[in-house]
């Protein structure tokens, strides 16, 4: 069965200078994510894994090699085209979840709709629609500072979902949550994967992410060190989700 490529990156380098001194934080990654996978980066502090997740976000670009989103090499893109590219193909999710404290839930999640050119009403019963499938239909009228840090992880990835995304960037998504809420959000996730078809990509330092993850890769000093599919992740159940069986 073909697979098609969403997500590819060829030969990514990424220099910062500080003064006199270059910082390397990518030093040559290649790798392909194909549509509906659910992919996690991990490494150490200082690994390079959120500077590639942000390059395939295109949310920065890099100073050497290529990155494709659906054979669109972002790098070659202007502000506004690039600006078209996120709201319309990848939806995002933040460890501070990033909501807007004055909006209410349904506001928040109508946002990223109202930028596409979406009409009111129908941006309205959309989100609506999506609090109810994230589990929190009931809570629409709410504002983030009335809101478990669960339940605004949930109003953020209405909000990742809100103009039909082919890609959701997760980073850190279950950094500010407890152990319970952190293992709910990893299976919402999931879930949207399988019933929308989205391909997820999350940045991680959360080992209950493995469980989920169709693959896993390992960055060390901005470099892939490794990349293991579920079949070959060696975890015990109870490292997972944080029981003993």
């Amino acid at each position: 069965m073909n697979r098609r490529e969403i997500v590819q990156t060829q030969d990514v380098r990424k220099v910062y200078t500080l003064g006199d001194e270059q910082i390397h934080a990518l030093r040559g990654i290649t790798l392909t994510v194909y549509a509906g996978e659910y992919v996690s980066i991990m490494g150490p502090s200082g690994s390079g894994k959120s500077t590639f997740f942000n390059m395939v976000g295109g949310l920065d670009k890099p100073t050497a090699g290529e990155v494709y989103i659906d054979e669109v090499d972002v790098a070659q893109l202007g502000a506004y085209e690039l600006a078209w590219l996120r709201c319309r193909k990848i939806g995002y999710i933040f460890q501070t979840f990033n909501l807007i404290p004055v909006m209410t839930a349904l506001e928040n999640v109508t946002l990223p709709m109202t930028f596409a050119g979406t009409g009111a009403d129908e941006a309205r019963d959309k989100g609506a629609y999506l609090l109810e499938k994230v589990g929190i239909g009931h809570r629409l009228h709410h504002r983030p500072f009335e809101l478990s840090g669960g339940q605004q992880q949930r109003v953020a990835i209405a909000r990742a979902l809100a103009n039909d995304p082919a890609i959701i960037l997760a980073d850190e998504p279950t950094g500010n949550l407890d152990l319970r809420t952190g293992r709910e959000i990893i299976d919402l996730l999931n879930s949207m994967k399988e019933e929308r078809g989205v391909t997820v990509i999350t940045a991680t330092h959360d080992m209950k992410m493995l469980a989920a993850s169709d693959r896993v890769v390992w960055i060390t000093d901005g470099r892939i060190s490794r990349i293991q599919s579920r079949e070959e992740l060696d975890i015990r159940v109870g490292a997972i989700d944080g029981r003993e069986e």
